[in-house]
């Protein structure tokens, strides 16, 4: 029988007769009837060889096996590759929860919905909160499982979690190649994704950020307004808000009405004039949205009650006009002179309880409160989009776009002040929201809350461009100044003469590729581009500015030593950056005065370890007074903190036989209480490994047998009292009044997600024989009133330590 097939019709339609004649045939006795007995077992044997063969093909897999399962995105505010993740389950639409989330489960349910992979994923019902059923929990996925049936949980329908931990993904936004969309991503129609605020008003339109306009809502492949029937100033607030501005102001219908409703039959001194500015566009208006009616706590319009028109809209709001909203900016956007500007920044600060640090953008990072003169972290526990909307509008930004939890800004050192706070939205600071204090047990500072906010589009990134480099995240500088003959901008090179790290954090920030890995003053690898004209020098930033147009540079007048296209300046960006920290209490409690023989200093002098006047001593006799302490360094960023130079071009110290990877990797330093230097000390990284880690860290660098250089996150490393250059020659200081200074990476050699946190000051008080050394604190820690407190500091009267 091998090779012989059957046609379906005699296996399925008349197998039924075939096998109703598969039966002794005793009536039959002749020649003949022997003949139709060999054929009828003949048929017989054919029919029950292909039922057999039937009955035992693939066995179906676990997919199959049970209900079929679709899948979908849901939720707000989202593109149409991003949202919450629902699945279709025993007839229940459900969702999973974010426990043990991971981005290989990310990889598996982007595959379901046909797109190639994932880029991230979401917890805490980013995308708002499901119904029904939480279908999945502790998804455990390896990444490479063909279906979310392949991996381990906790299996349908046994979950302990609410839907307020909701998981949600980000596909790349590439197709499977052949995927039938089966699977139907949902595109819910009653739903406001993108808003825009269109400036109509003649003088506005040029003018960024848009403060105020018509308010416009994505609708097929265009935008459509809102009937102002109803429309209240809370509407106006989550608008504004939405747009980056903390808050919203009246704004002047009069401008935006048809001229025939709008001119009044007495004009009035503001309206003169008003016909030449007023809404006199011709399009024909498309009304999507009525009858909206926002408490003013939402951080966007999809969160609010509304309705949409159905049907042909154009002739829907006969009694009304489009939404016009106007906003009020906050600090950081004003427009208007520099020097005012710095000033309404300036007063913003004083007496602020509440900041922003680490994040590689305006209006994101760890959430830092001033309580007791002291800066601390808040919590992430309960910590969501309504509380993180305080912060953002308190700061002068707007609503929150995402609410971070588990130190996704870094970890912060200090005191964590504030627990399970719930703000309703409408607070004025996070301060006036109910919170819980800390104990020891409750929190620790991996758990750290951050924001991301709403900032008004600046067009910043516009104004520079990269080139030349391998990926998006690197190549040569280049600066958009004047209109070329194409009429586009002219663009024009960057001289790197003094381009450093703060320059390449501020172009990175100002493209939006996060921080600065290095800033090149030599680019002739990247020579890809046309252009070749050196158009700006001289730029000088502090690195905290949104735009180098916002640094010091030399304007028109071009000074450049340099100025071969292979001088120029160029960057290479990271989304991540370490970010180091003294431990202050360890230097007060290891410091103390040494007498050291000079017969011992000869390695030290070498590398220039003691003060300038020990070169004139009568060596090797005589001792220099050292003041010693250990320095416990820790890397509490989001990346390694690794050398600047790779291990080639390390350099041999044979008196100590060591490497030194960094010639100066901390600055130790003694001041006068004004800020007179009378005695310093640094040190080289001969060594900057992972001493020791936190539990669930393991360690990565280690410097024994040439191995590589660098501080783990959530590493720290540990110069100890006793070894060579742990110290501040102060043999030539006379006794009096001091502040010690300590700063790490003081010429920003390498980059970190925040400088301000590298300096840590002690009180000192000096008597000729003794030392104290008290109140070390991390420069930012204290407020404001405390540190000139501390700056006056008059000295010990006794040795007694308050």
């Amino acid at each position: 029988m091998q090779g012989m097939s059957v046609p379906e019709s005699l296996s399925s339609r008349t197998g039924w007769r075939v096998l109703a004649s598969c039966r002794p045939i005793s009536a039959m006795r002749s020649s003949s009837a022997r003949a139709w007995q060999e054929l009828l077992a003949l048929l017989c044997s054919i029919w029950l060889w292909v039922g057999a063969a039937q009955r035992t093909g693939p066995t179906p897999t676990a997919q199959n096996q049970g209900p079929k399962l679709k899948f979908r995105l849901a939720g707000y505010p989202r593109k149409h590759n991003e949202g919450r993740i629902e699945v279709f389950y025993n007839e229940e639409w459900g969702t999973i929860c974010d426990d043990d989330f991971t981005l290989a489960n990310a990889h598996v349910l982007c595959r379901h919905l046909g797109f190639v992979a994932a880029t991230g994923w979401a917890h805490s019902a980013k995308y708002g909160k499901g119904v029904g059923r939480v279908w999945l929990d502790n998804v455990n996925c390896g990444g490479s499982e063909k279906s979310i049936t392949d991996c381990k949980s906790r299996g349908w329908g046994n979950s302990d979690c609410s839907h307020e931990e909701d998981a949600g993904v980000i596909c790349k936004d590439e197709r499977i190649p052949g995927y039938v969309d089966s699977n139907v991503i949902e595109a819910e129609q009653n739903q406001v994704e993108e808003l825009r605020l269109r400036p109509v008003v003649s003088g506005t339109r040029n003018r960024l950020p848009v403060t105020e306009g018509v308010v416009e809502v994505r609708y097929k492949e265009g935008w459509a307004q809102i009937c102002d029937e109803g429309w209240n100033p809370k509407n106006s607030r989550v608008v504004c808000g939405m747009m980056g501005f903390p808050a919203e102001k009246k704004a002047n219908r009069n401008f935006y009405k048809p001229v025939s409703k709008a001119r009044p039959k007495h004009k009035h001194r503001e309206d003169f004039g008003v016909p030449k500015r007023l809404y006199l566009e011709r399009q024909q208006l498309s009304y999507r949205l009525h009858s909206v009616a926002c408490t003013g706590n939402e951080v966007h319009i999809s969160m609010c009650p509304f309705e949409f028109y159905k049907g042909n809209a154009t002739a829907a709001c006969k009694g009304g006009m489009p939404v016009v909203v106007s906003c009020m900016p906050g600090p950081l956007f004003t427009t208007g002179s520099s020097s005012k500007k710095k000033q309404r920044q300036r007063q913003q600060q004083q007496g602020q309880r509440v900041r922003l640090k680490g994040g590689a953008k305006a209006g994101e990072g760890r959430v830092e409160v001033l309580k007791n003169s002291e800066w601390g972290t808040v919590c992430d526990d309960r910590w969501n989009l309504l509380t993180a909307s305080v912060v953002c509008r308190e700061l002068g930004f707007g609503s929150a776009k995402e609410a971070l939890t588990g130190a996704r800004m870094g970890q912060g050192m200090g005191p964590i002040h504030m627990n399970e706070v719930q703000c309703t939205g409408s607070e004025r600071s996070l301060w006036s929201c109910p919170y819980k204090n800390i104990t020891a047990e409750d929190c620790k500072h991996s758990e750290d809350a951050g924001v991301r906010c709403n900032i008004p589009y600046m067009g910043y990134e516009t104004l520079i461009r990269l080139s030349g480099g391998r990926s998006r995240f690197e190549g040569r500088v280049e600066v958009a100044l004047g209109t070329g003959s194409s009429g586009g901008p002219a663009w024009g090179l960057i001289c790197g003469d003094g381009w450093g790290t703060l320059e390449a954090m501020v172009a990175c920030r100002q493209l939006g590729l996060g921080f600065a890995n290095h800033g090149l003053q030599e680019t002739w690898y990247w020579d890809a581009s046309n252009v070749t004209e050196m158009v700006l020098s001289g730029v000088r930033c502090a690195g905290h500015e949104m735009a180098l147009s916002h640094c010091q540079h030399h304007g028109n007048s071009l000074n450049c030593k340099r100025t071969g296209t292979r001088f120029a300046a160029g960057v290479i960006c990271s989304e991540t950056a370490s970010d180091l920290l003294l431990h202050a209490p360890l230097v007060q409690e290891t410091a103390y005065l040494e007498d050291r023989p000079l017969h011992m200093l000869y390695c030290a002098a070498e590398e220039n370890c003691l003060s300038s006047t020990a070169r004139n001593a009568n060596w090797p006799y005589g001792h220099r007074r050292l003041l010693r302490f250990s320095s416990q360094i820790h890397n509490n960023g989001r990346a390694d903190f690794r050398p600047k130079a790779g291990r080639h071009s390390w350099v041999w110290h044979e008196c100590h036989r060591h490497y030194h990877s960094m010639d100066i990797f901390t600055h130790y330093d003694l001041l006068t209480p004004n800020g007179t230097k009378v005695a310093e000390g640094h040190k080289a990284s001969f060594c900057l490994e992972d001493t020791e880690c936190q539990e669930d860290v393991a360690k990565r660098y280690e410097c024994a047998n040439f191995g590589e250089q660098g501080i783990t996150v959530g590493c720290w490393d540990l110069y100890r009292h006793d070894i060579d250059c742990q110290w501040i020659d102060i043999t030539d200081v006379r006794p009096g009044n001091y502040i010690l200074q300590v700063v790490i990476n003081p010429n920003y050699e390498v980059a970190e997600s925040d400088f301000t946190n590298n300096a840590m000051k002690c009180n000192c008080k000096y008597d000729g024989h003794r030392i104290w050394v008290h109140n070390c604190h991390i420069g930012d820690a204290f407020s404001e009133e405390a540190n000139k407190r501390f700056e006056q500091y008059p000295g010990q009267l006794n040795n007694q330590i308050v």
